[in-house]
């Protein structure tokens, strides 16, 4: 039923064919007591006609009526009355509820009621089916069959009279869908019907027709199993319960299905299906599978994966379909949303509502979530990613699942990492099958590496779908034409398409032959076309204009289109859009979606790819303004559209104003974070700030930058690709007085060229922030300062210069310099602050300070695991530049334990060197420890050169060292040396010197030689304050010669 204002200005809907329903602007309204029910049951079911008073009495209360029962109903027709029209004035005659004769009738229309929507669709189906249009008759029917719920007034407390009055209306659903499943079985629609087939046998075991057009529709779809077991129950059931066998029309519909072959399109790849079937099989038996379906557009991919669909429907699986579409456009994650949405919904109501209310939410219904921080990278992807394989293995563990991602050519990058991510964990019974191309377009970085992934996934296995042979060329075209083509026709037409069985079988909607065969006269007649590109053009050429203009519309659509937006865009109604679209489909190049009659969808993304080529640029910009703003005025408040919108208004380029496009782009980077779609959010964000900037809106630019470079620190800790941005974000916000923000964005430029070991320029970031927070008094820019400052001679080696600086920032954070309200960056700033304050100190010496900052730090058993992360990796980086094994592996175990998939890469490479130096110095394993450290440096901090890779060369050194290998101990300190040269970072000097004298007294160089080394790292250490490192020297025995 559709919503509409009653007359009292009220959206009432009313329903009786299932329990009774009452809504009012969408909201339940109970009808009360059970006498009320039963009378506004009965006069719904008889709608336009009026129920005398005594009638009323016999059908409620049949033989037994109270004295009152005159009196009781009129009170019920009273309180009805209220109930449905709220607003009527007291002893105004309602507009629904009316006094006629001597009884009471209910008037209300399709708009109102659905047992009225029903017949008026029934009525129309008839006329449609008298007049010969029997596709246009079953639309109709199966509309009408849509509004059925269950028995009509189930739950109502009946009388046996009040019984026959609703049985009789479950007598015209079942005449209605028995008659449309009549019609569906030549037009191959069966599945169109058996939702409401499989209802009707649920409401009339004993129907014998209905149950019979249940068998035929279940064997026309392939599932002939279920066919021949829903004849049995039904022959059971007549016999137990009447005593009598099957009539007729079951014995046909047994003997329909038993003739019924299994159905598939499928020519060739016999041995592709195979191979599918083997990881189904997998699946079945408590096993996991991974298929990849390679091939050229057209190739079948998707047919194959179809029919693999089908045998695991059929064999009782759960098939979830995923599909990745082409442009930007498409919401970030789709494939995701459409697998978690399907999933989900085989679900129990309360697991259902368990499942939203946590992690899988954030992909479903983003929330509002952009700007975590410019420093420390998201946590919410990994958390994602998991909950979704949690998901997979609660759906699988009560069947098998098939989960179907296709055209993953087109899959935005954080769709194939969660591709990736759950491939390498499948749980048990679950098997994914992904199709792509091989070229057209040629697979991407993140494919290519998502591909590599998951060649190593145990058990994966590949088909590469080939070109068709001769047979199967014949076969395919008989199929298309009904003709069967010669040997010298087919060998042509092979050539010409390469075997590729779209091409083939769009070529042959072109050939024409005599006598019931193709010769290869009728091909060359036929003009083939080199492409199917060709092909398309052919046929759009003898469109009419209007038809050729509304399909140019819909190729920019995408490959599904909207008939409401189409039809706003093109500036027609929905009937004059469909009128249009009618030659269009004629011609194959587009069909109605299954399920969805608002929505059309091309026949093949190369239809689609070659009209949207076709379109000139100029022609593109204005067509994309117009889909841009019909998507406006038709959905103007769904987030699913949100994508959408901000692709046609950025590829409509000048024509499209520019703040509404910088705006739309950024709303929808908002919700691609919150999905952790972060390379989705990056580039949306960049196209909104050159937008902005193009146009001249700061205001705008700078909130573009800002969530841009929020993002890029989600995705990745730090990036010198990002200080352009950071720079122009400062300039923006100083042009327009924002002096926090600017500050903001100075800091973090600094950050990135000290993470990058560019300490040159950071030292020239670092004193613009001291003497800014020197000037200043807002307390955020003196902490900026501080922190800046002391950092910065931490870097340098300057650890006695640093300290008061540090002391003075931690005083300021103390007092509330940064509050809870500010952004994340400045949240961050008291994580990352008190971490250097720590390390700061411990290289002094003070690890008592060291220890009571770190416990700020600590969120405790069960903690935010983000925060644990930071915890650890400044715990096991303090605990291995002082030489304390034991406390870097509990730092590092701990760190690693709530990050067990390494997502955090940069502070994870940390904790993990520091558990590696810990094992080795413990004696555990000290070559595969050493093995494990070279690989992590060579990985993670040296491509580019990160901060504290000297420190790692360092420690590296002491390893070997340890392990008695003193040559490669000398490799490691020279590689240490270059780095203190190359890039001045020189905190860990006097670590490099300890080790240096180590090295020597494990060379059995003289005491002599020993003991000035020793005293040089003394001196060195001493003039740096890092007198961590001089205990370490004093613990070098310099006794008992060399």
């Amino acid at each position: 039923m559709t919503e509409t204002s009653d007359r009292t200005g009220t959206g009432l809907r009313l329903g009786i064919l299932g329990a009774l329903r009452i809504q009012r602007d969408g909201v339940e309204v109970k009808p009360g007591p059970p006498q009320h029910e039963l009378l506004l049951g009965i006069l719904l079911a008889r709608v336009g006609r009026s129920v005398s008073v005594d009638e009323l009495v016999g059908l409620l209360w049949d033989a037994d009526p109270p004295p009152t029962a005159v009196n009781g109903i009129q009170q019920s027709v009273g309180a009805l009355r209220r109930l449905l029209e709220p607003g009527r004035a007291a002893r105004e005659p309602g507009s629904y509820l009316r006094h006629v004769d001597d009884g009471y009738q209910f008037d209300g229309g399709p708009d109102v009621l659905d047992l009225a929507a029903f017949r008026e669709l029934v009525a129309e189906a008839g006329t449609a089916l008298t007049e010969g249009r029997s596709d246009a008759a079953l639309d109709r029917y199966l509309a009408a069959l849509s509004y059925w719920r269950g028995p009509a007034g189930e739950g109502l407390d009946r009388s046996p009279a009040a019984k026959a009055e609703f049985a009789s209306l479950d007598r015209e659903f079942f005449e209605a869908c028995v008659t449309a499943a009549e019609l569906a079985t030549p037009a191959g629609r069966s599945a169109d019907v058996l939702a409401a087939l499989t209802l009707a046998t649920s409401m009339a075991p004993l129907h014998e027709p209905v149950q019979a057009a249940l068998i035929v529709a279940l064997a026309r779809v392939g599932r002939r199993t279920e066919a021949l077991a829903q004849f049995e129950r039904a022959r059971a059931r007549l016999s137990d319960e009447l005593g009598i066998a099957p009539g007729r029309a079951l014995h046909a519909a047994r003997r329909s299905a038993l003739d019924q072959a299994p159905p598939t399109d499928m020519i060739g790849r016999a041995a592709e299906l195979t191979t599918l079937r083997r990881s189904i099989g997998a699946a079945i038996e408590g096993q996991t599978g991974l298929v990849l379906v390679e091939g050229e557009p057209g190739a079948g991919k998707t047919c194959l994966l179809e029919q693999a669909g089908i045998e695991t429907d059929r064999a009782g699986g759960l098939v979830v379909w995923g599909r990745c579409h082409e442009g930007s456009g498409t919401p970030s994650m789709w494939p995701w949303v459409e697998i978690v949405r399907a999933l989900l919904a085989d679900l129990p109501d309360r697991a259902r509502h368990n499942w939203l209310a946590g992690e899988i939410g954030r992909l479903l219904e983003p929330r509002d979530a952009v700007a975590a921080s410019l420093l420390l990278p998201d946590t919410g992807q990994f958390r994602l990613f998991e909950t979704v394989v949690a998901l997979v293995g609660e759906s699988a563990a009560t069947r098998p699942v098939l989960l179907i991602v296709d055209d993953l050519q087109w899959a935005d990058a954080d769709s194939l990492r969660l591709f990736g991510h759950l491939v390498s964990r499948l749980p048990a019974g679950a098997v994914v099958a992904g199709a792509l191309r091989t070229h057209a377009p040629v697979p991407g970085s993140e494919l290519t590496r998502m591909l590599a992934a998951a060649s190593r996934v145990i058990g994966h296995r590949r088909i590469v779908l080939g070109p068709l042979d001769h047979d199967e060329v014949t076969e395919l075209v008989r199929r298309g034409t009904g003709r069967l083509p010669a040997s010298d026709a087919v060998r042509l037409l092979r050539a010409r398409t390469a075997g590729n069985p779209f091409f083939v079988r769009e070529l042959a909607r072109l050939l024409s032959g005599d006598g019931g065969v193709i010769t290869p006269d009728a091909v060359m007649r036929a003009g083939v076309p080199a492409t199917v590109r060709d092909v398309v053009r052919d046929r759009l050429t003898g469109l009419p204009e209007r038809s050729r203009d509304v399909i140019q519309l819909a190729a920019l659509l995408g490959r599904t289109i909207d008939l409401l937006v189409l039809a706003r865009a093109a500036g027609l109604e929905v009937r004059d859009c469909l009128h249009h679209l009618d030659p269009v489909q004629a011609l194959g190049l587009v069909e109605p979606v299954p399920d969805d009659p608002y929505s059309y969808r091309f026949a093949h993304d190369l239809i689609r790819e070659t009209i949207s080529e076709s379109t000139p640029p100029l022609r593109a910009h204005l067509l994309h303004l117009r889909i841009a703003e019909a998507i406006e005025s038709s959905r103007p408040d769904q987030e699913s559209v949100a994508e959408q919108l901000a692709h046609h208004r950025w590829a409509a380029g000048p024509l499209a104003d520019p703040a509404r496009t910088a705006g739309a782009l950024m709303n929808t980077a908002r919700n691609a974070s919150a999905k952790s779609a972060l390379d989705a959010a990056q580039e949306q964000l960049a196209a909104a700030a050159q937008v902005a900037r193009a146009a001249g809106l700061d205001e705008l630019e700078l909130a573009a930058l800002s969530q841009l470079i929020a993002v890029a620190g989600m995705k990745s800790m730090y990036g010198v690709t990002a200080l352009d941005r950071l720079e122009r974000a400062e300039q923006l916000a100083r042009k327009l007085d924002r002096n926090s923000e600017a500050a903001d964005f100075l800091f973090t430029r600094w950050v990135v060229h000290v993470q990058a070991l560019d300490l040159d320029r950071g030292d020239v970031l670092a004193r613009e922030l001291r003497d800014q927070g020197e000037a200043s008094d807002d307390p955020l820019i003196q902490a900026y300062g501080l922190l800046a400052w002391g950092d910065q001679q931490w870097q340098l080696g300057h650890v006695e210069d640093a300290l008061p600086f540090l002391v003075a920032f931690d005083r300021r954070r103390a007092n509330g310099a940064v509050r809870r309200e500010d952004n994340p960056l400045r949240r961050d700033l008291l994580r990352l602050g008190l971490g250097k304050f720590a390390e700061t100190a411990a290289l002094h010496g003070d690890l008592d300070l060291a220890r009571t900052l770190l416990d700020q730090l600590d969120p405790g058993p069960g903690g935010d695991r983000y925060r644990t992360t930071i915890w650890a990796t400044h715990s096991a980086r303090i605990a291995a530049t002082a030489g304390d094994p034991g406390w870097a592996l509990r730092a590092a175990e701990r760190g690693m334990a709530v990050d067990p998939e390494f997502s955090f890469v940069f502070l994870g490479a940390y904790q993990r060197l520091a558990y590696h130096w810990a094992r080795a110095l413990t004696g555990q394993d000290p070559e595969g420890s050493a093995a494990e450290v070279r690989r992590l440096i060579s990985d993670y901090l040296l491509d580019p050169p990160l901060s504290c890779v000297a420190t790692w060369f360092g420690l590296l050194a002491e390893m070997r060292l340890a392990a008695g290998d003193p040559d490669d101990a000398a490799d490691a300190l020279d590689r240490a040396d270059q780095f203190l040269e190359a890039y001045r970072q020189r905190y860990p000097e006097g670590l490099v010197l300890v080790q240096r004298a180590r090295l020597l007294q494990a060379r059995g160089e003289p005491v002599e030689v020993v003991r000035a080394a020793v005293e040089r790292a003394r001196e060195v250490t001493a003039r740096r304050g890092t007198h961590v490192f001089a205990r370490r020297a004093e613990g070098i025995a310099l006794t008992g010669g060399s």
